[in-house]
């Protein structure tokens, strides 16, 4: 319970973190602010995958479970890739809205327009964000086959009370019934 409030948490923290300001840069003697959603425009992307892991961790089987902490991991590191790009060049990350503003396309022509560039401290946070992603991803892989199973809700059961079906044959439609018949009630 505590690693999917985490990567919710997480996942939250990601999209407040995309919808802030990351630059300024000054353009043409003007100040030209830049937010998340243009320089790391694929965070939005994976904090709802992140958001979706929740769901799938919850439901899932053990082995699923590493599998899903592993993707977890990997979603952390797109966080931190995406990030330390838009701050490794923050004028490449933002010459799509320098574009649109200015009207001059092409990243050596938009890089002549920027004269200065100041950097707010949402790209790092999401750099941290993406560092406690991975860590939880790499926590919950090893430890996933130690979590609690599923409900039966989310298992095939067999029927072991019906006279006529052998034990290695599934009937679909028995299992349907007994579902209806206060067998998926809590």
């Amino acid at each position: 319970l505590i690693s999917l409030v985490g990567i919710a948490a997480l996942a939250a923290l990601i999209f407040a973190a995309w919808s802030q300001t990351w630059f300024t840069l000054t353009v043409q003697g003007k100040p030209f602010p830049v937010s998340g959603q243009v320089a790391g425009a694929a965070l939005s992307a994976l904090a709802l995958a992140s958001l979706a892991l929740v769901a799938a961790l919850a439901i899932a089987g053990r082995f699923f479970r590493v599998v899903l902490g592993i993707l977890l991991a990997l979603l952390g590191v797109c966080v931190i890739a995406v990030s330390a790009f838009a701050i490794g060049n923050p004028v490449v990350a933002a010459t799509s809205a320098i574009t649109k503003a200015t009207g001059v396309a092409g990243t050596a022509s938009v890089a002549g327009l920027v004269t200065a560039t100041s950097l707010t401290a949402w790209p790092v946070v999401a750099i941290v964000l993406g560092v406690l992603l991975t860590l939880l991803g790499l926590a919950i892989a090893p430890t996933a086959r130690s979590w609690p199973d599923s409900g039966r809700k989310y298992t095939r059961s067999r029927l072991a009370d019906s006279a006529d079906v052998a034990t290695d044959d599934l009937d679909p439609v028995r299992e349907w019934d007994s579902m209806t018949d206060d067998g998926d009630q809590l």
